[in-house]
């Protein structure tokens, strides 16, 4: 099989309306916030995939762009929109440019670790900033390392499973690295492996990447519905907010 029927099949398997990501209760509040921080502006996604946010939002009436790197995710996307509705540019995230100024850059569902050096993350960020106007704002959601689970000599955590899937994360502490893999059992006991690998970011670093970029942190909440953010969060949104002037 080609990488890009692999990369055709994965982008199918993605969309699982009204369960897991899709599920109404996970995707409304996000859907909710974003609309409210875009205001009358328009909305820019980085990592568009195949429309689960930005779909939702633009029935809200919030004109939105994307970008994205995965030509199969876009082709996935437009089987339930067309460009004119919802235009994406193919490109990084960390680089490519969309047509016009907007209020709102968001990246969701843990999508800048999939930039695997620190450099790129920054570009990410300052990427944003080229996108917005001023007092505009970036909202990213990211997981927590969960470091304090390694016991000592230990580099594997399982982070969920469920009948016919189990996930593991290796960790490589030295370079800031988690390689995930994704185990789906069938019926008759076939296994399919899937790995992504990820760079892991504390919020503290998130926040120095934010201020190399000219955003200071605005708001951070342990999930979409604005639940206080502590040391036990498992999560957080980070709203960063360019200065009006």
């Amino acid at each position: 099989m080609s990488q890009d029927s692999c990369d055709a099949e994965a982008a199918r398997r993605y969309d699982t309306p009204g369960t897991g990501m899709f599920a109404p209760e996970v995707l409304g509040p996000a859907v909710e916030r974003l609309a409210q921080l875009a205001g009358t502006g328009a909305a820019l996604e980085f990592a568009i995939g195949t429309g689960r946010v930005a779909i939702p939002l633009r029935q809200r009436g919030v004109p939105v762009s994307g970008i994205e790197l995965s030509p199969a995710m876009v082709d996935q996307l437009r089987t339930k929109v067309d460009e004119a509705t919802l235009p994406v540019i193919i490109g990084d995230m960390a680089s490519a440019t969309a047509p016009g100024q907007f209020s709102l850059v968001y990246l969701v569902y843990n999508t800048i670790a999939n930039l695997l050096s620190q450099a790129e993350q920054v570009a990410c960020f300052r990427n944003a900033a080229r996108h917005l106007g001023p007092g505009g704002c970036f909202v990213i959601e990211l997981w927590v390392p969960q470091l304090r689970r390694l016991p000592p000599g230990q580099s594997a955590l399982v982070f969920h499973h469920e009948p016919g899937y189990i996930g593991v994360d290796t960790y490589d502490v030295r370079q800031q690295l988690v390689m995930s893999h994704h185990f789906r059992f069938d019926e008759q006991g076939q296994v399919q492996l899937f790995r992504t690998p990820h760079r892991y970011v504390w919020p503290a670093e998130l926040d120095l990447m934010a201020g190399a970029a000219g955003f200071a942190l605005e708001a951070r909440y342990a999930d979409w519905s604005g639940a206080e953010f502590t040391a036990e969060s498992r999560a957080h949104v980070s709203v960063y907010r360019l200065p009006l002037a």
